[in-house]
């Protein structure tokens, strides 16, 4: 998608200065017309940098926050399951830690 995008940008950038040089060298116009022209294709092709680069870095947020939110709640999923495990694994001790008593006391009568 990025490649895609920096592909057309290239694009769109040699094809303003290829356009600019057949603009000068098969002009009518007087050379200030066509400086002026040349100029005004520039200024355009810079503004369309700007957006363009706004926008990918306004895209590169959106997805960064998106794999922020996804992130912390596979983190919260993670600490739910294994407070759960924690928990079984406690019980289970318990439960272990009561027939050891039980067995001990057997065999101290």
């Amino acid at each position: 998608m990025a490649n895609d995008k920096g592909n057309i940008l290239l694009a769109l950038l040699t094809g303003t200065a290829i356009g600019a040089g057949i603009g000068i060298l098969y002009a009518p116009e007087k050379g200030i017309e066509t400086r002026h022209k040349i100029k005004n294709k520039a200024l355009n092709a810079k503004y369309d940098l700007k957006d363009y680069l706004s926008n990918a870095k306004d895209e590169l947020t959106e997805t960064a926050n998106k794999k922020k939110v996804d992130f912390e709640q596979k983190i919260e999923e993670v600490i739910s399951t294994m407070s759960y495990k924690a928990d079984d694994i406690i019980a289970t001790l318990e439960r272990k830690l009561e027939d050891l008593r039980k067995k001990n006391a057997h065999l101290h009568k």
